[in-house]
């Protein structure tokens, strides 16, 4: 019986072709400044997370996996920037939205507002949402049923 990477072999030299490109996918990453959302790519990307600052705009990334690669638009978080994010929305497959869990209660307050924000904007309402509750490995992180 053949293995995958058999498969591929006999694929390669007997089909003259490589094996199908893996399904890629867009997806959108937002949260507020500072909740992780660079330093949650990096570490997908197995690149350095040292040296990481704020993101300004936006920033593309290709995560890969062995079935598939998700091209991962990163809007930056800033209070200036936010009210742009709906113009990067197009074309996005699946939301990742990212929170600080060890934030003020205030911040904690607009990231719950730009959170309903999203889930309810035309053109991501539909998509598959990912949340998730960052820095839970700080003193003051709140648990999952908090946030």
């Amino acid at each position: 019986s053949f293995t995958f990477s058999s498969w591929q072999c006999f694929r390669a030299l007997c089909c003259k072709g490589p094996p199908p490109p893996r399904p890629e996918y867009d997806l959108v990453c937002i949260g507020l400044t500072g909740s992780g959302k660079t330093s949650l790519l990096s570490q997908l990307c197995s690149e350095s997370a040292e040296n990481i600052v704020s993101t300004t705009g936006f920033s593309i990334k290709a995560v890969p996996f062995q079935n598939a690669i998700l091209n991962v638009k990163e809007l930056g978080g800033a209070d200036n920037i936010r009210k742009y994010w709906s113009r990067y929305y197009q074309g996005s497959q699946g939301v990742i939205f990212v929170l600080d869990s060890a934030s003020s209660e205030d911040d904690l307050e607009t990231a719950r507002n730009e959170l309903h924000s999203a889930l309810q904007h035309p053109q991501l309402c539909t998509l598959p949402f990912l949340i998730l509750a960052n820095h839970q490995d700080k003193p003051a992180a709140r648990s999952v049923q908090e946030v």
